[in-house]
């Protein structure tokens, strides 16, 4: 299915993986307590993202995403779409390999709003970033670092 909302109920993260398709790309993911009455259970990605809470290493970097975020912001995203699997970062260095100066304030104002306002967490995976914001909710942020460190 290249269009609508897909979501199944997660023991491993006490919560529900959603996530938005339109146009065959993924355009928002989010973790609700309990999933929408009109949401599909059935598609290949969830099966994926299922097959990783269970272990499975996988970087999702094939997952094609829609954004409609600010360049600075983009460069932010796409900067940590490229952290690998298991890896924890600080947000200066975020700010560095996006091209910001770590050291600026407005820079790291930049890379926060761009972690807490991704709407994509886990396809770009602001959970490796430590002390920030992010898309997803703490505790499931923790749960993905716990995941991703076993």
């Amino acid at each position: 299915m290249d269009a609508g909302v897909f979501a199944r109920e997660s023991e491993r993260l006490g919560r529900t993986v959603q996530i938005g398709v339109a146009s065959g790309r993924v355009i928002n993911v989010s973790f609700p307590e309990t999933p929408p009455d009109d949401a599909e259970t059935e598609h290949p990605l969830l099966d994926r993202v299922f097959d990783y809470l269970g272990g499975e290493s996988d970087h999702f970097d094939d997952v094609t995403v829609a954004l409609t975020v600010p360049t600075e912001q983009r460069r932010v995203l796409d900067a940590v779409r490229k952290l690998p699997y298991g890896e924890t970062v600080s947000l200066e260095r975020v700010a560095k390999l996006a091209g910001l100066d770590h050291e600026d304030e407005e820079d790291r104002r930049t890379v926060r709003t761009a972690l807490s306002e991704n709407p994509v967490p886990l396809f770009i995976p602001d959970h490796r970033v430590r002390d920030a914001p992010g898309g997803a909710p703490s505790d499931v942020a923790r749960r993905l670092r716990k995941i991703e460190s076993a």
